[in-house]
């Protein structure tokens, strides 16, 4: 594979920190009571907007203004209540391949994160959704790389955790990795149709290496 695409949240960095202590604070405001925070991990992947309708029934209204108050304390403290999977750093560096980066998260705090963790210089580009929600799917950020960079389909390979990223993947006709050490679950990446699914880092690192040789 000369291309390989990365999601960011749940490839890359765990998240979960900050992503769920936002969406705590956002619930809040609402007066919803969350018992756990790890109830919340369902958030980490897909459009915020969605999961505010799906998992709470908000209308596109309320989700709009919960996406507001998420914000309000992502962008100053839930940024960086994060941390990079152990292994991720040495497997960039390893890499030959163009590296881009596809996300569902805002593009301009995903250049910000992977500017403070020294990750950025090893991509290409850093392709995001947009804050005014106009340009949040994933299949649609995964065709901007595609289509901006003019990748050819067969030799490029889509990695991440959640379904939405397979799903991307094969609606832009290109290959897909999952990973397990993320917030999705085999059965997930399974019905998706992932085309290879890793369990570890160091088991992603193999097997991209192996591509590459």
């Amino acid at each position: 594979m000369k291309n390989i695409i990365f999601d960011l949240d749940g490839t890359l960095t765990d998240s979960e920190e900050g992503i769920t202590k936002s969406v705590e604070y956002a619930l809040k405001h609402f007066d919803i009571p969350v018992e756990s925070r790890k109830s919340l991990r369902k958030f980490i992947g897909p459009p915020l907007k969605d999961s505010f309708m799906n998992f709470y029934g908000f209308s596109d209204e309320k989700a709009e203004k919960a996406i507001g108050i998420y914000r309000e304390y992502f962008k100053d403290k839930g940024l960086f209540e994060n941390k990079p999977y152990g292994g991720i750093k040495e497997l960039l560096e390893k890499l030959e391949n163009n590296l881009y980066i596809a996300t569902s998260k805002p593009e301009v705090f995903a250049v910000e994160i992977l500017e403070h963790f020294g990750f950025a210089k090893y991509f290409k580009d850093i392709t995001g959704a947009t804050l005014d929600g106009k340009f949040v799917e994933k299949d649609d950020i995964i065709e901007k790389v595609v289509t901006d960079h003019q990748l050819q389909r067969d030799n490029t390979v889509m990695i991440g955790d959640r379904s939405h990223d397979i799903y991307g993947a094969k609606k832009n006709h290109l290959s897909s990795i999952g990973v397990l050490y993320g917030y999705g679950s085999q059965k997930e990446l399974e019905e998706a149709g992932a085309d290879r699914i890793v369990h570890t880092v160091e088991e992603l690192e193999k097997l991209l290496l192996e591509e590459v040789e």
